[in-house]
């Protein structure tokens, strides 16, 4: 009989968790694995994706960030399924899902951290705490989540770091010329892509900044930002106030990245903390450079000299002056995209990362490799 396991998550939102959610959840099933996901609060796009690879998906309709309703249904639902694994995503399904599989008698518990994540209280940690002595491992995706939550009193014993993953990426099914008359662009135009969530932590107005400084030494760059978030407002209003209306385009919550992605020149990360960004990493899938911010987590991903660039947090000089030379030097550029391609293929694959949650479901007191 095949080991059972529920994954519970707050939402099937656009966001990393859930596509790192999704990528397990179909490599399990196609590796013999009864998978079921529960999200806690809503579905979300990529519920799609699991109904295609045949995941069952149950939806508990939380309403609250306190809502003791959600924890009997969750209870009443892996009573009923009797999973040989809970893994739970993130603070609201540790803390709903943990504590139900401990309640159900469930043999092995595993939480998640995803990120490094300096606006929890000392309430949240001190709940993260609690949990993590009632789960039997905890999987972050960096050394960088490993080293903040340690440092918040969580036993280093118990946490495995398993990278995020990303799938080969694929040919798009567009051609630049299509794409460039899609979005209204000149055909000579140069694009910089930055994809996340609009909020303080990605620090936007930074890359908005960094733009505005390439419109005063050439004219063919174009910001593309690709995500949703409540900055929306307040970071278009800041473009039409430095006067780059005409060079910086927010583009909104996509799901067609793998349309876009190939035909950037090069992709921005300017956040101020992050646990293993998912958009690094298909860029590097793509082959596409990257100048990111010189922070935790982003290290594991971007070779700075080799896969592309890293700048101080809130450099904006030097994230403009290094994607102008990757736009003026097309032979360092391609083959920094390269080396990424082949670095994610190597180190960051889908069956890289199944095989490492297979060995904890099957053996999660192991501590090991910790």
């Amino acid at each position: 009989m095949s080991k059972r396991i529920l994954q519970v998550i707050p939402s099937l939102d656009q966001a990393g968790a859930e596509k790192q959610l999704c990528l397990l959840a179909r490599g399990l099933r196609g590796r013999g694995f009864d998978v079921h996901v529960c999200a806690l609060t809503r579905s979300g796009p990529r519920a799609r994706e699991l109904r295609e690879a045949g995941v069952p998906l149950t939806v508990i309709g939380k309403r609250w960030k306190v809502d003791p309703q959600t924890f009997w249904r969750l209870r009443r639902l892996i009573a009923s399924l009797k999973p040989d694994v809970v893994h739970t995503w993130m603070l609201a399904a540790n803390a709903y899902g943990i504590l139900a599989g401990l309640g159900c008698g469930v043999g092995v518990r595993i939480a998640s951290q995803r990120c490094v994540d300096p606006w929890k209280s000392g309430l949240q940690l001190a709940a993260d705490r609690y949990l993590a002595r009632r789960a039997d491992r905890i999987a972050v995706n960096s050394e960088a989540v490993r080293q903040f939550y340690v440092r918040h009193g969580l036993p280093p014993e118990k946490i495995e770091v398993i990278p995020n993953a990303v799938a080969p990426a694929e040919l798009s099914p567009v051609n630049r010329p299509q794409l460039l008359e899609e979005l209204g662009l000149p055909s000579g135009a140069r694009l910089i892509g930055l994809v996340g969530r609009l909020w303080a932590q990605k620090r936007v107005k930074d890359a908005i900044w960094a733009a505005d400084l390439l419109k005063v030494i050439r004219d063919d760059v174009y910001l593309l930002i690709v995500g949703d978030g409540p900055l929306r407002d307040p970071l278009l209003r800041f473009r039409d106030q430095v006067h780059i209306r005409d060079k910086v385009r927010f583009l909104g919550q996509r799901t067609d990245l793998d349309r876009l992605m190939p035909h950037f020149d090069l992709l921005f990360s300017t956040s101020a903390y992050e646990g293993q960004s998912n958009a690094i990493l298909e860029a590097m899938a793509a082959g596409v450079p990257v100048v990111a911010t010189d922070i935790p987590g982003t290290r594991d991903l971007v070779l700075d000299g080799t896969t592309g660039y890293l700048a101080p947090v809130g450099d904006r000089a030097r994230f403009a002056r290094y994607a102008n030379t990757l736009l003026d030097d097309a032979e360092r550029a391609q083959r920094m995209g390269a080396a990424g391609r082949e670095r994610a293929v190597r180190e960051f694959s889908v069956e890289r990362m199944i095989e490492r949650y297979m060995a904890i479901f099957a053996n999660p007191f192991d501590s090991s490799k910790s």
